[in-house]
């Protein structure tokens, strides 16, 4: 099956992320639909489109899609339903602008154009409440706007949590980065130990 504008694509591991695995036991952290932090962001590309290709992907390729794509939700009447991009239930057709990274078997993550993803960086402020340092972060994808290690800073209520190979990143439009910064060699990641996948 093609879609002549659309990309066709597989959730992998089931549409939702609302398990742990705790020893050799499995709790189950999410049972609500409709929240977005346990919605899973992983799929395969099964076809490309026809028409307007221009990512360079193909089949079997690994993309991180935005939340909504796998995502029930119930309507005004109390109904389950299902986003648009659902055709059934292991199949998903979406356009370019629902991704954000994509990767080949063996080859590392790249960031759709226009995006980068942030590791955010520890605070060193004793007297800070927060762990991380607001509005900074060091880049660890990016479409080539930025290189990776770059120390970064954006605009307020520009980020959007992702958690890519047990690790918590920052989606950022690449027009939201307002300064690159020099390091001051005190920088740390920070990524606290919820986000890594059991």
């Amino acid at each position: 099956m093609k879609s002549l504008h659309g990309f066709v694509i597989k959730p992998i591991g089931g549409r939702y992320s609302n398990t742990k695995k705790i020893g050799d036991k499995e709790l189950i952290v999410n049972t609500e639909i409709f929240n977005h932090n346990f919605v899973n962001r992983e799929a395969e590309v099964v076809a490309c489109p026809i028409v307007g290709d221009d990512l360079g992907l193909k089949p079997g390729d690994t993309v991180i899609v935005h939340h909504n794509v796998f995502r029930r939700w119930h309507d005004v009447k109390g109904r389950e339903r299902n986003s648009k991009s659902y055709f059934d239930e292991c199949t998903y057709i979406v356009n370019a602008d629902q991704m954000f990274l994509y990767k080949s078997s063996g080859t590392k993550w790249s960031a759709v154009r226009g995006f980068s993803f942030v590791i955010p960086i520890k605070s060193t402020d004793e007297y800070d409440l927060d762990q991380e340092k607001p509005l900074m972060g060091i880049v660890k994808h990016s479409d080539g706007s930025f290189n990776a290690g770059d120390l970064i800073g954006f605009r307020p209520n520009s980020k959007y949590e992702f958690i890519i190979d047990g690790e918590r990143l920052y989606r950022v439009m690449n027009t939201f980065i307002t300064i690159k910064y020099e390091y001051k060699g005190n920088e740390e990641e920070y990524n606290p130990s919820w986000a890594h996948s059991g």
